[in-house]
């Protein structure tokens, strides 16, 4: 049991050496026992205290002495004296010395005879720890008993006015003593505003003293708010006993205790002590009382990964979604630890918390396990529907945490997207056979369905779109919206028609009246694509500005808006040029959002891009040959000018050379022959040869990689561009919009689920009537639940032979990975499926190991047996 003393041993012992012969006093008297005790009794009976040394000794603390070296020498010398002195004389000289060093030793005898031959029973030590202090604190009833028989005063404080000897007595855990002090009048409440005895006896443990402190009329209580209180101090220790004797004489179970306000059951919770929480409860104990950081006891017993008084506050009511300051539930609290977090976390899941509250940084419980690296609790949340899909404030979803660190829970996540794929009626054979897709693990929450298969396109996990079940859901999801798409294409066109006829009206043919005509049409148009641009800007700002399509919106919206303009200037023909492409181009950037068109768009984004790149990595080589063609064909016009040169240079690399125009001009004669002759070669064979075909080249290795991957980039457009649309949809700005009834009509046309009912999808894969799934997906369908089945069938037909050569692991195992590995979503190479059959490759190793450990140990065990018999034999 630990104790809490008013002072440490060390602490009275260094103030008695520091009195007047103390360090005599404090070696002597421990030894004098038996007859060497008896001896000095007799010898300092037949002395008498001189009085004029008992007025000289009647201060002894340190404090009577000057400061500095004279106080160090006269101690040095009365020290000295009292080496040199008997044991008797010893008593004699220094009786206040001996009075407190008996005292705290126990010396009941030598006490005793002091007092008796007059010693003072009030000397005091330099802090004012008198002998009845020092025997309190000693547990010595008798000498305690003798003390106050010789007029000791029970109410003395020390010099600091913290500690009376009913506090020193409480410390000590002496019932005895507590009595003997409270018999003669000891005030049971001294201290009552900072610590009092009963404070001190609990905080001991000391429940005797506790029961005969209270039954004395103790204040359980303290007056001073925000202040420890003995009920405090029995929670947080969770001593049983003392919070009942509290509770039953009046303690408060609502203080608050100082900065932090918790309350005796935000201590008990906190240290996981389930009795003492049960008591507080009964008698009336706040359960949703908060202290300064917003916690209550819940919190506290999780945090303190106690599932014995989790259960007893939940038994009790306590509400398990409840928030603190930061926003965060007892799940929250739950998955921070790992130690017991599976079982509080299925405790609180099972009471009704929430998997997915999110803190006010965002972060939900998923998030948390999941940066704690624990998977068994990933695993957990995700089976109770946890949202993978959930951001943080700064944008990080819950699924970029768990493929950073946790990695493995993936491949649950795609067996879970395997199981919701199942037979659903008849044999697989039958041709009524019927199979269930479950869309349900697709869309575990937010407000729209293609969230989780925007997050595995961000987190590096697009290959999970090849998955059937992600495959039918996009191409189902697809069909679902393709309607709203079909009228941004007719939208764009109109406004392309139109915007065409205008500038060509206005710029081209200079009709003013068919301008007029289409004038406000055009006016119109642009002001409702503006109108989008400002939502989505509203919408979010940041992840408008990264999409290149936006500016190429704004882009057409300023060329509209500049070209409306009345006033006709030289500089609006040059906008109303790049308008017309530019309204054209956008055109077909909407025309490649349809999958028909999209690989083809694709391809000619991505050949723009890595040309660019490529003409910005050769620049330099163009750039001399423009400048070295002006400098030697000055003369010649297209050359004159060093940017029109440039622009020269460029179109030459088409092949475009003129051979004959630049050199046997007679119009312009060839000033430098020879050099230029020579430079014309230098370029047609590093620019025109090469540096084109190599171009060339490159565009065709980026169109047949395109090809390649053109299933599994189908699938990330088509994800990106379905979410990208949701979010816009469902966004919050629009849930009070004046068109509301239109919009609730949008949103339910967009929907593909309507939980909880109409989350799955039936089909017929040996009907060939069924066409709600391209043939390929129904086959990719009927397979993997094929497989599935043949697995099972496997390892259930070899369980019993496996079991008897105890290798039933190991084949498992490989019959797992074997099947997995043939089962590929994709030509390109699985990583995750690799990594799944690596790490069940070293259990097997480990299997075999420790079987052949096993094994050896036991051979080992019979030859010794055998050696053993041999020598009894």
């Amino acid at each position: 049991m630990t104790q809490e003393q008013p002072w440490s041993k060390e602490e009275i012992e260094t103030a008695l050496m520091n009195l007047p012969g103390g360090e005599v006093a404090l070696s002597l008297i421990p030894s004098l026992q038996d007859d060497a005790l008896q001896k000095v009794l007799d010898e300092f009976k037949c002395l008498t205290l001189n009085k004029v040394v008992d007025c000289r000794h009647r201060k002894i603390s340190l404090s009577t002495f000057a400061n500095g070296f004279r106080q160090r020498a006269l101690l040095d010398s009365e020290n000295g004296a009292a080496a040199a002195a008997s044991p008797g004389q010893l008593l004699v000289e220094w009786p206040d010395t001996c009075l407190l060093t008996s005292s705290w030793l126990g010396h009941v005898e030598i006490a005793r005879v002091l007092l008796d031959k007059g010693a003072p029973v009030s000397a005091s030590d330099r802090d004012g720890r008198t002998p009845l202090h020092l025997a309190a604190c000693a547990a010595s009833v008798k000498l305690v008993e003798e003390l106050l028989k010789h007029g000791a005063d029970p109410h003395k404080w020390d010099f600091g006015k913290k500690y009376t000897p009913l506090h020193c007595a409480a410390a000590a855990g002496c019932v005895a003593t507590v009595k003997c002090l409270i018999k003669s009048g000891a005030n049971v409440d001294a201290g009552l505003s900072t610590k009092s005895p009963l404070h001190y006896a609990v905080l001991n443990n000391a429940e005797d003293c506790v029961e005969a402190l209270l039954q004395a009329g103790a204040c359980s209580n303290n007056p001073q708010v925000y202040t420890e209180t003995p009920l405090h101090v029995a929670a947080s220790l969770g001593n049983v006993r003392c919070t009942k004797l509290l509770l039953s004489h009046g303690a408060d179970v609502r203080v608050q205790l100082g900065v932090a306000r918790s309350t005796p059951l935000h201590l008990a919770a906190e240290e996981g002590n389930v009795e003492c929480t049960r008591l507080l409860l009964n008698a009336g104990a706040a359960l949703e009382a908060k202290n300064s950081r917003g916690q209550t006891a819940i919190h506290l017993a999780v945090l303190a990964q106690s599932a014995e008084t989790l259960d007893v506050l939940i038994n009790a009511g306590a509400k398990v979604n409840v928030e603190d300051d930061d926003g965060r539930t007892p799940l929250h609290a739950a998955v921070a630890k790992a130690l017991r977090s599976g079982e509080l976390v299925k405790t609180l899941i099972q009471a009704g918390a929430s998997v997915n509250k999110a803190d006010k940084f965002g972060y939900t419980p998923l998030h948390i396990a999941a940066l704690n690296e624990s998977s068994p609790t990933v695993v957990m949340l995700l089976s109770n529907r946890a949202d993978v899909t959930a951001r943080t404030k700064g944008g990080i979803t819950a699924l970029s945490f768990i493929i950073r660190r946790t990695p493995d829970v993936l491949s649950r996540f795609v067996a879970r997207l395997d199981q919701a794929i199942s037979l659903h009626d008849h044999e697989l054979g039958d041709v009524d056979c019927e199979l269930r897709l479950d869309f349900r693990p697709l869309v575990p929450g937010g407000r729209g369905e293609t969230d989780l298969m925007l997050c595995l396109v961000e987190v590096g996990q697009g290959h999970v779109l090849k998955h059937p079940l992600c495959e039918s859901f996009l191409y189902l999801k697809w069909l679902r919206i393709r309607k709203f798409f079909l009228l941004s294409l007719m939208f764009h066109s109109i406004f392309v028609v139109l915007f065409t006829g205008y500038v060509g009206a206005t710029y081209l043919w200079e009709i003013k009246r068919l301008s007029n005509v289409f004038l406000w049409p055009v006016l119109g148009l642009t002001c409702v694509l503006a109108c989008k641009e400002f939502f989505q800007v509203a919408h979010g700002i940041c992840s408008y500005a990264k999409r290149w399509e936006n500016w190429l919106q704004w882009s057409v919206i300023m060329a509209s808006g500049i070209i409306l303009i009345p006033s006709e200037y030289t500089w609006q023909h040059h906008v109303a040029a790049l308008g017309v492409l530019l309204v054209w181009i956008e055109l077909m950037i909407v025309v490649g959002r349809f999958p028909m068109f999209g690989i083809y768009i694709q391809m000619f984004t991505q050949v723009s891009i890595n040309f660019f790149k490529f003409l910005a990595a050769y620049i330099c080589l163009i750039v001399g040959f423009s400048l070295g063609f002006s400098v030697l064909h000055k003369n010649y016009k297209s050359f004159a000018d060093p940017l029109v040169s440039l622009l020269k240079t460029v179109i030459m690399m088409s092949g475009e050379l003129e051979f004959e125009d630049v050199f046997f001009d007679k119009s312009a004669p060839l000033e430098y022959p020879g050099t230029a002759h020579l430079m014309l070669l230098g370029f047609v064979i590093l620019v025109t040869v090469i540096l084109t075909n190599l171009m060339v080249g490159l565009a065709v290795s980026d169109i047949q990689e395109l090809r390649r991957c053109a299933g599994l980039d189908r699938l990330v457009r088509r994800a990106e561009l379905v979410a990208h649309f949701e979010n816009m949809l469902f966004s919050k700005l629009l849930d009070h919009a004046p068109p509301y009834r239109l919009i609730q009509a949008c949103r339910r046309g967009a929907l593909l689920l309507h939980p909880p009912y109409h989350c799955a999808l039936h089909i017929r894969p040996n009907d060939p009537r069924e066409r709600r799934l391209p043939r390929d997906l129904i086959r990719a369908t009927y397979r993997l639940v094929s497989e599935r089945k043949t697995r099972r069938a496997t390892i259930k037909g070899s369980a019993p032979l496996l079991l008897r050569n105890g290798n039933a692991n190991t084949n498992s195992i490989a019959d797992t990975s074997h099947t997995r590995l043939s089962r590929m979503y994709s030509n390109e190479s699985n990583q995750q499926q690799l990594n799944e059959l690596a790490n069940e490759l070293k259990k097997c190793s480990y299997t075999i190991s420790g079987r052949l450990d096993n094994l050896i140990d036991k051979v080992e065990s019979i030859a010794k047996d055998l050696d053993t018999s041999t020598h009894l034999k």
